[in-house]
Parts: structure tokens; C-alpha cells; sequence
């Protein structure tokens, strides 16, 4: 129960101090170097490892699965097809976000 309003107490005072955050004027320019293109692709290579290992265990678990229950592979087949799908998006999205960003 105190990781529960440890955890909200936190939430609450995060979300009240954003406002605060984003109200504020943007600095001036210093001609430093700008972090957003390595920025974006730290997280697309973040976003391709995690899409590799969730579609290793969705394969492999689908795998399992057809060796405990031969009968329903259809079924099967269909939700590891419908899983992979949904997981590769999220990596095109952050690829796309990645170059319309850069160009």
C-alpha cells in the first residue's frame, strides 16, 4: 500500500509541476550542437532492439503453443501473424518519425 501512494504522490506532483515546465519562454540559440538527431536514433535503436526481442518471444511462444495443442493452429497462426504486425509497426513508426524529423 505505500508503494501505491508513493507511486501517486509522485504522479500528482509531476503532473502539477508540467504546466509549469512548458509555460516557460524558450532560451535563445547558443550555437551549440543540437542532440536531436542522435537523440532519434539512441531511441530507434532502442525501438529496433525491443521489437526484436518481443517478436523472438511471441515466436517462440507461438511455437510452443502449437506443440501443446496441434488442433489449433489456425487460431494460433492468426493471433502470432495479428502480434508480429502490431509489433513492427511501432518500429516503422519510430523510423518514420526518425527521418521526417532529419529531412
Amino acid at each position: 500500500m505505500k508503494r501505491v501512494t508513493t507511486f501517486l504522490s509522485v504522479l500528482a506532483l509531476s503532473l502539477m509541476a508540467a504546466p509549469a515546465v512548458f509555460a516557460q519562454e524558450g532560451a535563445a540559440p547558443t550555437g551549440g550542437a543540437s542532440w536531436g538527431i542522435p537523440a532519434k536514433a539512441i531511441g530507434m535503436a532502442i525501438a529496433a532492439a525491443f521489437c526484436g526481442t518481443a517478436q523472438g518471444r511471441a515466436a517462440a511462444a507461438a511455437c510452443e503453443s502449437y506443440a501443446r495443442n496441434p488442433g489449433a493452429s489456425d487460431a494460433i497462426r492468426f493471433a502470432l501473424i495479428l502480434a508480429l504486425v502490431l509489433i513492427e509497426s511501432m518500429a516503422l513508426y519510430v523510423f518514420a518519425g526518425f527521418f521526417i524529423k532529419i529531412v
